[in-house]
């Protein structure tokens, strides 16, 4: 059984340093993203329909239906950019140890339930005509002001009574929007929250410098999740989500906001990026986990926020295999290299990158 992570909370408001760029190296240009593939919101099982259920025994039942197809971002944006070809940052080593290099890998996303509730970070489907609600945020100065179109049955991270992060995702196919929430609960008519962030998915634009968002990062967290369509489909295009144990008081590009009152250049920014190695051999993977494992490879992992070493996100859904993910705890910090991105970026205040 795969277990949620029981991260501490992010430090929202920490004190921030100035936005920085990682050294250049030199890099090499990316190649271009593949298209998406379609993605589908809810969970099924292959020919058949299905819903989350209440006990870590899979059942089948009704409730997943195709959305319009919308990427994870531009295709020439950082979230695609292939990263396999850049150099190897400058303080790789100091950052791995840090997060930890004999730590393992874990999966934090599966099928069936873990203390009651699906396992990952839910994604909502917002329908067509979707009543918006009002949201009062704890952190209002850094959050967009919505409306956010949060439905009657909206899941949260960690189940209704959860506690922890509990993150609210809203994905709008149609609009190819989303609307991410923190520390999310029911309060009378609309929504109470720690902080709140609205993206569109077909934009390069990122979120005011030394702003957070529903992440310590000040990232979409629907970005860097795992989902089953796309490992369903053979591939992954974008980078993915992680957390780490300790975090500087610093972020680099794309981040927007640090999570920490720590000077040591040891530990790693928000937002840096690392890949899985080109010589860890993936081939022998079951293929849930070999997809994953190639996406790191390709387009790595972005730190997002403080919680438990190598901890990846991912989307619950009753299709995955934990058996087959389980494969991804043979990995371990050693195997991950951190990155200098810097040649990728165009603006400091954008997410698109140098495609030539």
């Amino acid at each position: 059984m795969l277990s949620r992570s029981r991260a501490p909370l992010p430090l929202r408001l920490a004190a921030l340093t100035a936005v920085f760029g990682l050294a250049a190296c030199g890099s090499g240009a990316p190649a271009a993203a593949p298209a998406d593939p379609v993605f589908v919101t809810g969970s099924a099982t292959p020919g058949a329909s299905a819903a989350p259920t209440g006990s870590a025994s899979p059942s089948a039942a009704a409730s997943a239906s195709p959305a319009a197809p919308c990427g994870v971002f531009p295709a020439d944006g950082v979230w695609r950019s292939d990263v396999s070809r850049l150099p190897v940052h400058r303080s790789s080593a100091a950052y791995v140890s840090s997060i930890g290099a004999a730590a393992h890998l874990h999966p934090d996303f599966g099928s069936g339930t873990w203390e009651g509730a699906p396992i990952g970070i839910p994604v909502t489907p917002v329908k067509p005509g979707q009543k918006t609600v009002k949201v009062s945020f704890e952190y209002a100065a850094e959050s967009d002001k919505g409306p956010y179109p949060i439905p009657a049955d909206a899941k949260v991270e960690g189940g209704r009574g959860g506690d922890g992060d509990r993150h609210v995702i809203l994905y709008d196919a149609a609009a190819c929007k989303v609307y991410e929430l923190y520390a999310a609960y029911p309060a009378g008519s609309g929504w109470r929250a720690g902080s709140g962030a609205i993206f569109d998915l077909r934009s390069h634009k990122l979120r005011p410098a030394g702003w957070t968002s529903a992440d310590a990062a000040g990232l979409s967290i629907f970005a860097g999740l795992v989902r089953y369509e796309e490992v369903a489909a053979g591939r992954i295009t974008h980078a993915l989500r992680i957390t780490v144990p300790r975090s500087r008081n610093a972020y680099v590009w794309p981040a927007r906001h640090a999570a920490s009152s720590s000077s040591d250049a040891a530990l790693p920014p928000m937002g840096l990026r690392l890949r899985l190695k080109a010589s860890v051999n993936t081939s022998t993977m079951p293929k849930q986990a070999r997809v994953i494992a190639e996406a790191m490879k390709r387009y790595g992992v972005i730190v997002a926020d403080n919680g438990s070493p190598w901890y990846l996100s991912g989307a619950p859904d009753e299709r995955w295999s934990n058996d087959a993910l389980r494969a991804l705890k043979n990995l371990q910090g050693s195997d991950f290299e951190a990155v200098d991105v810097s040649g990728l970026m165009v603006s400091k205040n954008s997410g698109a990158t140098r495609t030539g």
